[in-house]
Order: C-alpha cells, then structure tokens, then sequence
C-alpha cells in the first residue's frame, strides 16, 4: 500500500543475478544507513551460509569456546600446537591442520604453507614482491608469508579471482 509508511519501511527489494563468473554466491546491501532491519538482513545471511560449514571447537586458557569460521584469520601450527587466530585472540585447537582443512570452508580458506592456513576473506593485501615471494596482510594488522612451495597455487587463485571481478 503506498500510502502505508510502516508497510513500505517492511519490504526488502531482492534481485538474483545468475553468472558463470561468481564462484561463491555474492550478496550486496543498498541501503540509506545502517539500521537494525539491514543488522537483521545480515545476521540472516550469515547464519544461512554458515550452516554447510560447522563453528570450530578451541581452547582459551582452561575454557572451550566456538568459533564462527568467519571470524578465523588464520590457522597455523607453532612448535607442535595449532592456533587458531581471530582478530580478537589466539586459541588452540585440539586437530591436526589436516583435519582442519577438511573441516574449514574452502571457498573461504586456503594453504599458503606447511603450517599455515588462512581466510581469504580477511586478506587487506597480497604483497608481490620482485624477490617472488608472496607477503599477505589480514585487516587486523597480522602478517604472514606465502611459501616457495605454495606460491603457484596461490599466484593462479590470485588470477582466478582479479578475472571473476571484471
């Protein structure tokens, strides 16, 4: 009804785009500013995505939380432990990388290293350097380094990805 502010303040526009290009699905927000109903929108979504892919069960000192995968910057084992790195903290977890690779989204995670697993949604930059090696800085600031091994792998996805957003 248009005369009806609350009814029209309800709906939602949706459009769905179907292209070969989009590996993962892609979903953008317009909106006039940030409320609870676009908070709601968001939460839906991210709950709705996440079901496929199960939280991760970590330890923080003698307490075990959940993690939501998209929360996790990265997973990599130090001295015989694996973390588990968001950008609030570091926890252990009680898996081997292996296990957590099979367990982690793969649309969302990938290997860099031996001992080094990391969300490329939480990637600010890849640093290509003329040496060739293959710097990368996550949005809270950690860095890390692609290794010798992995670079062609993650040089190809790099490609991959800048033809998929043209």
């Amino acid at each position: 009804m248009p005369g009806d502010g609350g009814f029209m303040k309800s709906m939602v526009e949706i459009e769905v785009v179907i292209n070969e290009k989009y590996i993962d699905p892609k979903v953008t927000i317009k909106t006039r500013a940030n409320t609870q109903q676009v908070e709601n929108i968001i939460y839906a979504i991210e709950n709705a995505s996440d079901n496929d892919f199960p939280q991760i069960v970590a330890n923080e000192y003698d307490k075990m939380v959940f993690i939501s995968q998209r929360d996790i910057v990265r997973v990599y084992i130090e001295g015989r432990r694996l973390y588990l790195q968001t950008a609030e903290g570091l926890y252990t977890v009680k898996h081997s990388l292996a296990g957590m690779e099979e367990t982690l989204n793969p649309g969302r995670f990938l290997r860099i290293s031996q001992s080094e697993i990391i969300n490329m949604y939480k990637v600010k930059s890849f640093d290509i350097n003329a040496s060739g090696t293959i710097g990368v800085e996550f949005d809270c600031g950690i860095k890390s380094w692609v290794s010798r091994s992995r670079m062609k792998h993650v040089r190809d996805m790099l490609k991959k990805i800048s033809r998929s957003d043209e």
